[in-house]
């Protein structure tokens, strides 16, 4: 028996001892990011292994509140990625619940076509979705951008909704529908509550697929005053230098919104990432 608990807490310590490593390798980027962003000046190389420098300044995130306009970017970021995430979420909930409980002419091969999309990268859309925009008078605006955003989340959003309605239990509709429920009160009160879990990951994933994306931003984004956070931290690096102070600033006050939103949403995180996998 102590030979078993041994053996059972050598395993638990070398386990966290894995764990430990990968962490570290994970986060210390991050902490190098924030160091860069304290130093003074546009310094990316120091002989100094510390965290927080001997000498560390708030000069760049000073220069990125009120000398940049990077509150104009955080708001076109802002603006873009709200409506996305609501378009995301609501578009995606009803059309997965449309796909799992009812069958309909072509249901088969939408759905086929929805997982065949997510085979091609995002750059191939690139062209047809620029000559969709121009002809519908949408490029260079914010509701081009959302379309554009809208239309790479929503197959991987679709399908993972239409995953976990199907690990909801059938009987629990036929048993509101008897007690006299209509199909819209159903799903309102009681379908969309069990599903809170896909419903975050759905939140997160069209949050984080509009606020971080730069390529489509680029093409389909011209006047300045439209630029999204990923394309105004791209103004710092010039064709001879970087400003890595203000590049560094910008990166760590992008990902707070991510995070923030990701603690938010861990509780409902695990189980959505799982049980929506269960049932195809």
């Amino acid at each position: 028996m102590s030979h078993h608990r041994k053996l059972t807490f050598t395993g638990k310590l070398g386990a966290y001892a894995v764990l430990s490593a990968f962490t570290i390798f994970s986060i210390f980027p991050i902490l190098r990011v924030i160091s860069i962003s304290l130093r003074p000046g546009d310094r990316l190389l120091t002989k100094s292994l510390a965290i927080i420098p001997a000498d560390a300044t708030l000069n760049s995130y000073y220069q990125l509140f009120f000398e940049q306009p990077f509150l104009r970017w955080m708001l076109n970021s802002l603006i873009v990625s709200g409506v996305v995430t609501l378009l995301g979420v609501g578009l995606a909930a009803t059309a997965g619940y449309a796909f799992s409980r009812f069958k309909f002419p072509g249901r088969n091969a939408s759905l086929i076509g929805i997982i065949t999309t997510q085979m091609f990268p995002v750059t191939m859309l690139l062209l047809p979705l620029f000559i969709m925009l121009i002809s519908l008078n949408l490029y260079d605006s914010y509701l081009g951008l959302i379309v554009a955003y809208s239309a790479t989340a929503l197959p991987f959003t679709v399908w993972q909704m239409k995953g976990y309605y199907d690990t909801i239990p059938l009987s629990l509709e036929e048993a509101a529908r008897i007690d006299g429920a209509s199909p819209g009160y159903t799903f309102v009160k009681i379908i969309l509550p069990l599903a809170l879990p896909a419903l975050a990951i759905t939140a997160l994933f069209s949050f984080m697929t509009a606020w971080s994306e730069y390529l489509v931003a680029a093409v389909l984004i011209q006047d300045a005053d439209l630029f999204t956070l990923p394309m105004g931290l791209k103004m710092f690096q010039a064709n001879m230098e970087v400003a890595w102070g203000l590049y560094s600033a910008g990166a760590v006050v992008v990902s707070i919104p991510v995070v923030l939103l990701f603690m938010l949403a861990s509780r409902w995180l695990i189980s959505g990432l799982t049980l929506g996998s269960v049932k195809g």
